[in-house]
């Protein structure tokens, strides 16, 4: 197999592929021919400065077409692509720099600063160098389904992350979620906003649409609520693909409109209830949730055309066999075709792959996310998982995030704190604590209220996003 050449070589060479949308905003269609001439020539420069089959490289470098390209590179040559967002820093380069060792990294000038700092030990090439795309085009290598296509490191949420590796089957695999979740239709648009970088990005910013036969978008630009809904509207997106806190920022920061989705998918965290009502509401279109980690792929969806389940991550994917053992979601991984090979310098995983996340299994089939493993507290014998506890603060008008984790307490072991982010409009006080700790009350089994509510003005997160709950537990 070979994705570039099966997929990108083999499209008619004069359809469109991409759009990108630049940090100035300038726009640009490029065609399948286009980025297959791009990729190939790329492969070249590469094997030029001696990177080899399964020799990684680095990619630092925004979301724009040459991001693509040089992944499509690596996926031809058999080269193993490692996407790194630019929202790392030095030291976060240097972990992926010292784990993965790179034959070469293609990066933006922009992020030299702090590329250099991190100290790379190997080729660095600029996406603005007329010469990254002028040797002869490389060959095609015939690769097979277990050759490493993609080293991805995980969010590090409670942790150091790790490097995950995803065989050349990953990107074939991506079939089964973009037909069942994702849901993208010959010809039509998809934008998936991630960055660059994250498991997200790399299958659904052009895997997936391409092997349904759509077309991409890709914005190299901050996040802006309103602009977001402007570049829906403007550019004909059919099928959005965004986290959880685009969708509540977008809701509660930008006036939503009908702008012309068919879909739209949300994954990385979990999807209150409330933000897919507002988004029915407001924009007719119905956000599916989806379940995955970086090392798993897509596990679960919303089945598309079904009644809305707000705040359900949908039933597994169509073949793919969960199980809820002692309220953990475990995974058997031969029937997940998206699964990864092994972390980067360990042996491949066997067995059952036990998630770490807690789920609720309905009589219908349908999963709901209800916290880490980790991460749940045990106040006075009960067992609450913090998410249910934030998806209640969610639903209250001054709140625009929550976090919850445990605070230690002489009597019931732990209680439960509340770290709430205000909306626009209210401020911290001793009255609004205890209307939020009576809202939740109201929200679901009384003990699960929080003993302790502290405001704040932002909540710590990784860089994908993610609340770095342990931060809060030491503070």
């Amino acid at each position: 197999m070979n994705f570039t050449r099966d997929v990108v070589d083999a499209a008619p060479a004069d359809a469109e592929a991409l759009i990108t949308l630049d940090a100035a905003g300038e726009r640009r269609s490029w065609s399948f021919g286009e980025l297959s001439d791009g990729a190939a020539r790329l492969a070249g420069t590469l094997a030029a400065h001696g990177v080899g089959r399964g020799d990684v490289v680095l990619t630092l470098c925004g979301n724009r077409a040459e991001w693509v390209m040089t992944l499509l590179a690596c996926f031809r040559s058999g080269a193993v692509a490692l996407p790194c967002t630019e929202q790392l820093r030095a030291k976060d380069l240097a972990l992926r720099l010292r784990t993965a060792r790179p034959a070469a990294i293609v990066a933006d000038p922009r992020d030299l600063p702090e590329l250099e700092a991190a100290g790379p030990e190997c080729p660095v090439l600029l996406v603005d160098d007329p010469a990254l795309f002028a040797a002869d085009p490389a060959p095609a290598a015939e690769l097979a389904p277990e050759d490493p296509a993609l080293v991805i490191f995980t969010s590090g949420t409670s942790g150091e992350p790790k490097a995950v590796v995803h065989g050349q089957r990953y990107l074939a695999g991506q079939a089964l979620q973009a037909e069942h979740w994702l849901a993208a239709r010959p010809g039509e648009l998809v934008w998936c906003t991630a960055a660059a970088g994250w498991s997200k990005s790399a299958r659904n910013t052009f895997i997936a649409p391409w092997l349904r036969g759509a077309r991409a978008l890709l914005q190299d630009a901050r996040f802006d609520p309103a602009e977001r809904l402007d570049v829906i509207e403007r550019e004909g997106v059919d099928v959005l693909c965004m986290a959880p806190t685009e969708y509540r920022v977008i809701a509660r920061r930008a006036r939503l409109r009908r702008v012309g989705l068919r879909t739209a998918v949300a994954a990385g965290e979990a999807l209150p209830a409330d933000t897919v009502g507002t988004w029915l509401e407001g924009a007719g279109v119905l956000v599916r949730d989806g379940y995955g980690q970086t090392e798993t792929g897509a596990v679960t969806g919303m089945p598309l055309d079904e009644p809305a389940r707000p705040g359900s991550m949908g039933r597994p994917l169509p073949g793919v066999r969960v199980e809820v053992r002692d309220g953990q979601l475990r995974l058997d991984p031969s029937t997940q075709p998206t699964f990864f090979v092994r972390y980067l310098g360990h042996e491949p995983h066997t067995g059952w792959w036990a998630t770490g996340d807690l789920v609720e299994r309905d009589d219908d089939g349908y999963l709901w996310f209800r916290g880490r493993a980790d991460d749940v507290i045990v106040s006075a014998g009960y067992r609450i998982g913090p998410s249910e506890v934030e998806g209640a603060l969610g639903t209250h008008p001054a709140v625009a995030d929550a976090a919850v984790v445990p605070s230690p307490d002489p009597e019931r072991g732990d209680v439960v704190r509340a770290v709430v982010v205000l909306a626009d409009g209210y401020a911290p006080s001793d009255d609004l604590a205890r209307a939020l700790q009576d809202h939740v009350k109201r929200e679901t089994a009384p003990y699960k209220y929080p003993r302790i509510v502290d405001f704040t003005a932002e909540l710590p997160r990784t860089a994908s996003g993610k609340l770095r709950r342990a931060v809060l537990r030491e503070g």
